[in-house]
């Protein structure tokens, strides 16, 4: 081991890698946090901790939270922790699984990671069947009125999703998408109860569509794995009835991930 990670491990950071082992605490605790919590996990003095915070949401590794005070990944975090994923040798393994998936079940598949603003769709296998619908890699959806975005909301603390209610813009976009908050709280509370979500038919009309978590080693969903499929072909509970494969590839690729 070289000893700028040696004497990192003892709990003196080099210089050089003290950045880097910031941004590595910030991600792992998962939730915004500020420059004082983490004084005594890497035990550097205040001045400097508030230096390297500033550092990383200058540059965008970093971004601040409602409270001003804490932080939470920026963009190029987040695009950092995609493009790990997506590595090619990851990638090759994540999307046999994921072919193999959606030919069990004979719709399209898709694994989708929450961004700011929406989920991201990261990897997709389209069905064989001509009449699909088009939801290409990198099209990013709304968490409200998706399977992927509220299974990702039914993981967030109640605190978060409550202020997310508060003050996300609910759009309506076809007649079957939940506008009430309180209707849409409920519902969001049932995916957690449950383990998986149901979009039918909230996002596009003739579209429905289930998802379920993938986890990191913390037990925090990191992305989703979904199916969705026009319903005039399946019903939402010919979908649920796959709901076991789903979580049997998304327990697959949690250890990919996590390997």
């Amino acid at each position: 081991m070289p000893d700028d990670l040696k004497t990192a491990k003892q709990g003196q950071i080099p210089t050089n890698l003290r950045l880097l082992v910031l941004l590595e605490e910030v991600a792992k605790v998962g939730v915004p946090v500020t420059p004082s919590a983490l004084k005594d996990k890497l035990q550097l003095p205040k001045p400097t901790l508030h230096r390297l915070f500033h550092t990383a949401e200058e540059a965008g590794f970093l971004q601040r939270d409602i409270d001003g005070r804490s932080y939470g990944p920026g963009p190029r975090l987040r695009r950092l922790a995609v493009n790990t994923v997506s590595a090619q040798r990851i990638r090759m393994v994540r999307l046999t699984i994921l072919r193999r998936v959606a030919e069990e079940i004979g719709e399209t598949c898709n694994i989708a990671t929450p961004d700011r603003d929406g989920m991201v769709y990261l990897d997709r296998v389209e069905t064989h069947w001509p009449l699909r619908i088009q939801l290409p890699i990198g099209t990013q959806v709304p968490f409200h009125c998706t399977a992927s975005g509220k299974m990702y909301l039914s993981s967030l603390r109640a605190s978060y999703l409550n202020r997310f209610l508060e003050n996300a813009t609910i759009d309506r976009h076809v007649p079957g998408t939940i506008t009430d908050k309180a209707a849409l709280k409920a519902e969001i509370e049932k995916t957690r109860s449950r383990g998986y979500s149901i979009d039918a038919e909230e996002f596009m009309e003739g579209m429905g569509a289930i998802a379920v978590p993938i986890l990191d080693p913390q037990g925090r969903l990191v992305s989703t794995l979904s199916v969705h499929a026009p319903l005039q072909r399946t019903g939402i509970e010919a979908l649920e009835s796959k709901v076991d494969l789903l979580l049997k590839a998304a327990g697959e690729l949690s250890e990919l991930i996590n390997a």
